[in-house]
């Protein structure tokens, strides 16, 4: 039992007055009727406050959730019998989740044999799996002067994953010319690798398309019309690391490296190709590639509760691993924070990776350093944060010319620069048909 506001406003009151039987004796007998009265009235509501009927309260909401999204959580309380009963309720929500609607007080008590409904809403910041404990009610006693703790509900647990509705927002396909994750893509008509169909000539194709054979029996111009090439693979290495730690804005370089590689593990799988997985530098997992819907659904159970680590990367131990599990020629997409004592150990296994696989380098560039170049000179500390800033951009940027070297292609960008330079690449690879 809590003492309520009202019992600690009328113990006050009384303390005040103690001051008048000190100024006048004949008073100490009034005070102590008045002390011992407030005394039986506080005993007697705590008893009937103790004496509290059964409640059942349950929660209602997505079950699964989208990091960084609102969403809305309904509790119901109900009574089958008793008396009527004040309440304040508060959810003991998910730590590190954003809220909005807590504590609530019913408007008006909680009847026998009638339910009570009301929301709040949460926006969870961190993915992976989290944790509801028990309702908390604080019941007032029937004078209001004591408030009873009582636990309700049942803990459970929740799975927040990456908000992969607004990745989906960001991939938008049309015909001929159409936008992928904010990347337009002019795409010539029947270009591709592989073999499609027969069709009539239309303005615009080229010689070389034109089915002379097909022609030559049908009497008119027929072209051949070829299709980006599929069953392709491509296996992203994904770096969970301590560099991933990393912030930009309210989220890590972690997040954003992930919501990249699901933006293109998208792209891909509807393009018709095979997506997998290989974690390293603290965590690691294994997801063999795999087609279709089934293979994003087992791509986003797979890593949804991933975190970065306090550990190193060892690049060669990875590529070393992913020559182990994947014998097929693949395209391997390689997400990090490189550093520059990373160069010796990351140019080895680029060497490694590309003598078998299609290999991309995809490393986070933090905004703090674009931004640290274009703001104004105005004293001597900003001219010396500008000029070292300038000299640790020229060295990466020749570290990563050495890189580039060993593979492929090589990507030195921001977090929020990186889904649209990924599926760029890809699909720049899939139409000339290196992939």
């Amino acid at each position: 039992m809590i003492p309520a506001r009202r019992l600690l406003g009328l113990i006050l009151l009384l303390a005040l007055l103690a001051i008048a039987p000190v100024l006048r004796a004949q008073l100490a007998l009034p005070w102590l009727l008045l002390a011992g009265a407030l005394l039986l009235l506080a005993l007697l509501d705590a008893w009937r406050g103790w004496r509290v009927p059964p409640i059942s309260a349950s929660r209602q909401h997505p079950g699964v959730w989208s990091q960084g999204r609102w969403r809305e959580v309904q509790l119901t309380l109900a009574m089958p019998a008793g008396r009527p009963l004040q309440l304040r309720i508060f959810d003991h929500y998910p730590q590190g989740w954003d809220m909005t609607g807590q504590p609530y007080r019913l408007q008006s008590k909680l009847l026998a044999g009638s339910a009570s409904q009301f929301s709040y809403r949460l926006r969870p910041l961190l993915r992976g799996n989290h944790f509801f404990e028990r309702l908390e009610a604080r019941i007032a006693s029937p004078w209001g002067l004591w408030e009873r703790r009582q636990w309700l509900g049942e803990p459970e647990s929740v799975r927040v994953f990456p908000d992969f509705a607004r990745i989906l927002h960001q991939s938008i396909h049309a015909t001929d010319t159409r936008t992928q994750g904010g990347v337009l893509r002019r795409r010539r008509r029947g270009e591709g690798t592989d073999f499609h169909q027969l069709r009539e000539y239309r303005q615009g194709d080229s010689l070389r398309a034109i089915d002379w054979k097909a022609t030559s029996r049908f009497h008119k111009p027929i072209s051949r019309e070829y299709q980006e090439e599929r069953d392709q693979q491509i296996i992203f290495l994904l770096d969970c690391s301590r560099r991933m730690q990393a912030q930009d804005d309210e989220r890590s370089h972690f997040d954003h490296a992930l919501d990249a590689m699901l933006l293109l593990a998208w792209t891909a799988q509807k393009q018709g190709d095979a997506i997998g997985v290989y974690t390293f530098g603290g965590t690691e997992r294994w997801l063999p590639p795999q087609k279709g819907r089934i293979g994003i659904d087992r791509l986003l159970e797979g890593v949804y509760d991933l975190q970065p680590t306090l550990a190193t990367p060892d690049y060669l131990a990875a590529a070393e691993r992913v020559l182990e599990k994947a014998r097929k020629r693949s395209f391997v997409v390689l997400l990090t924070n490189l550093r520059d004592e990373d160069e010796d150990t990351l140019a080895a296994s680029l060497t490694l990776l590309s003598g078998r696989h299609l290999t991309l380098c995809a490393s986070l560039r933090e905004t703090a350093l674009d931004q640290a170049i274009t703001q104004p000179v105005g004293s001597f500390e900003d001219a010396l944060r500008h000029a070292g800033t300038l000299d640790y951009l020229r060295a990466r940027r020749e570290a990563m010319g050495r890189l580039a070297l060993r593979t492929r292609d090589l990507l030195d960008v921001t977090p929020q620069q990186l889904p649209t330079a990924l599926v760029n690449n890809y699909l720049k690879l899939k139409e000339s048909g290196a992939l």
